[in-house]
């Protein structure tokens, strides 16, 4: 089976296009993060629809990681399993950033906005039966005492960060971090 995997990431590597990069970015994060048993993500949310504060307030702080509709995305989410952690980082906001970790506390399982017309996610060709979306629940354990910013993370963007998912797919809402990256985000966050 390993055979097959590095032929995997050396046909993505193959192609020169931007997608490509960021596939194999993925491929090779999410690869390095699973050969460690736990797996690190990162997942943003508009600060004005879903806050961290929000969350917060949940029952248990624990709520669905719905509303995911790019496909990339969607395979992400697919492949969390209970116990990976994913650092919160709220967008749309004058600094965007890692504001809190959230544990996944619920497995991949069919999206139920999907099917609800009223909701801004319905899809109609969804059905119970061939579902399209997918979401995780997601519990908080920590809020941190002050975000760490996007300018922060882009000053190593160049350095312990250059491989990092969030500058190569920027527009990704659910991305792999590697166990590195993880580290120095949480290091950059106890310097504070």
């Amino acid at each position: 089976m390993a055979p097959k995997k590095r032929q995997a990431e050396k046909a993505v590597g193959a192609t020169a296009s931007p997608t490509a990069a960021a596939k194999r970015t993925k491929v090779t994060t999410t690869t390095a993060a699973a050969s460690a048993g736990k797996c690190y993500y990162l997942m943003k949310s508009e600060a004005d629809v879903f806050s961290i504060d929000d969350l917060s307030q949940r029952p248990n702080q624990t709520e669905p990681w719905d509303g995911v509709r790019n496909h990339q995305a969607k395979k992400i989410l697919q492949g969390m399993k209970k116990g990976d952690q994913a650092l919160f980082w709220a967008s749309n906001t004058k600094q965007p950033g890692v504001v809190g970790i959230v544990n996944i506390v619920k497995e991949s399982y069919p999206d139920p906005t999907q099917f609800d017309k009223k909701s801004e996610y319905y899809d109609a060709s969804s059905t119970e039966d061939n579902p399209r979306w997918f979401c995780v629940d997601v519990r908080l354990e920590k809020k941190l005492k002050e975000p760490v910013t996007l300018a922060e993370l882009k000053q190593h963007a160049e350095g312990a960060l250059s491989a990092m998912a969030l500058f190569k797919m920027k527009r990704l809402s659910v991305q792999p971090v590697s166990a590195e990256e993880w580290e120095f985000v949480l290091e950059l966050e106890g310097e504070k």
